[in-house]
């Protein structure tokens, strides 16, 4: 297998990892710390965020240019998963339920224009240029994909999280993704030539809705006690995996009910935000997530070969 000529170290990758996938994800990783941090830097030293020199690098360590790190490996892309749980966590452990109530309706409106327009737009924009319904469709639900977990990095990066346009901007980006997973689901039942009734789009809405009420309101009763029982554990570093763990579990929950494991995971954090033991979940929350993170973003915004 030859490496494309616009692939010049896809060479290394082969030659230090052909044999042993171990030797080719330590290459991978080392490439995505190093240029993260050295591109972020940058863009931080430019008066941008931090993020936007992340994604520079994963472009340039993807498969359109260096072709260092395959976003398709497997383990990468687990990695990434887990990058933007963390990520997602983090945000929560940052965000006062209260507060983010207080801009409901304003999110609301910014949410539902944000997924209504582009893929009212698409759809129109498709058919126009004579594409048929169904593919239109398609393209119409594409355009309303976001990444809350962009949204809430970049709004971090520029020390806005908990401003009040912070709040409104991560209240729409949440509700965004709710109502991209329902549209979702919708064109592939169209597109798999099953039939959509005003029902199954209600429950699929209901559901995760519901999913994220009762997980934060079952989950500020229970929390409290539970990790005050945790923190009598003495083995360094308890706190920190428990709290992980919780927002792996509701993560967990919230795929199984058809949501996506990123709202499982900020929902977790908006629970714990008023725990007395929060400090120490988050310090280490984010030292396990500056190993993951930068994985996320850096295939995040790849271009394919």
């Amino acid at each position: 297998m030859t490496a494309h000529p616009a692939q010049p170290f896809a060479l290394l990758a082969a030659a230090t990892g052909g044999a042993d996938p171990v030797i080719a994800l330590l290459v991978a990783l080392v490439a995505i710390f190093v240029a993260t941090k050295i591109l972020g830097e940058i863009a931080q030293r430019l008066g941008q965020p931090a993020v936007l020199g992340e994604l520079l690098a994963g472009i340039l360590l993807g498969g359109s240019v260096l072709g260092i790190v395959n976003a398709n490996d497997p383990v990468i892309r687990v990695m990434s998963e887990i990058g933007v749980i963390v990520l997602l966590f983090e945000t929560g452990l940052h965000t006062e339920l209260r507060s983010l109530l207080s801009v409901g309706s304003a999110a609301i409106t910014v949410g539902l224009a944000g997924v209504v327009i582009p893929f009212g737009l698409g759809y129109a924009s498709a058919v126009l240029f004579g594409i048929p319904p169904v593919p239109a469709l398609v393209c119409g639900a594409a355009l309303c994909a976001t990444s809350v977990g962009i949204s809430a990095r970049v709004l971090s990066d520029l020390g806005r999280l908990e401003t009040l346009e912070g709040r409104v901007v991560l209240g729409a980006a949440v509700l965004d993704d709710i109502v991209g997973l329902v549209i979702l689901s919708i064109v592939a039942s169209v597109v798999g030539g099953a039939s959509v009734s005003v029902l199954s789009v209600t429950r699929i809405a209901t559901v995760a809705v519901l999913f994220v009420v009762a997980a934060v309101v079952i989950g500020i009763r229970v929390a409290g006690p539970a990790f005050g029982v945790v923190e009598r554990i003495r083995s360094a570093g308890s706190l920190g995996l428990f709290g992980l763990s919780f927002a792996f579990a509701l993560a967990l929950l919230a795929n199984l009910v058809g949501s996506a494991l990123i709202i499982g995971a900020f929902a977790a954090g908006i629970v714990l935000f008023g725990i007395p033991q929060r400090q120490a979940i988050e310090k280490a929350t984010t030292t396990i997530g500056h190993f993951f993170v930068p994985i996320f973003f850096a295939r995040s915004r790849r271009l394919s070969a």
